[in-house]
């Protein structure tokens, strides 16, 4: 398997809470950024997914907080998709500083859902490997 698709972000001032450190709620969205860049990355597009009348939800996220950020630290979201054959897909991401010292871990369930039907699709491996130009950045 190849190395997992990786954003870099650098830690804004106004992200960081009273003790001076990355705002618990920032993670998330270092990890939803890393994960939306890997769709474009692989030719997906929020309008290609709606055109295709499906969206990605998040069932569940669990973040691992190890060392801190500060602002102006850099850090790299990494993002691998996980596939198991059924309706729910695991996303695991780290978000590491420059250095290679691992700041989070989260590990998070998706899932494709079907915008009329309001359920989940059965496959979404097989919507993404469609819709991708690039799908091996899915593992796939």
């Amino acid at each position: 398997m190849s190395e997992p698709y990786s954003v870099r972000v650098t830690v804004r001032g106004y992200e960081t809470d009273v003790q001076g450190h990355l705002n618990q709620a920032v993670y998330l969205n270092y990890a939803e950024h890393a994960r939306w860049s890997l769709l474009q990355a692989a030719g997906i597009t929020q309008s290609g997914l709606l055109a295709q009348g499906v969206g990605p939800v998040a069932l569940e996220t669990t973040i691992r907080y190890r060392r801190e950020l500060l602002a102006g630290d850099e850090v790299d979201v990494s993002c691998a998709f996980l596939w198991s054959g059924g309706k729910i897909f695991t996303i695991e991401q780290t978000i590491s500083k420059a250095d290679g010292t691992v700041a989070a871990e989260l590990t998070g369930a998706g899932g494709l859902m079907d915008l009329k039907q309001r359920k989940l699709v059965p496959n979404p491996q097989d919507v993404f490997r469609d819709l991708a130009k690039d799908p091996a950045l899915f593992g796939l």
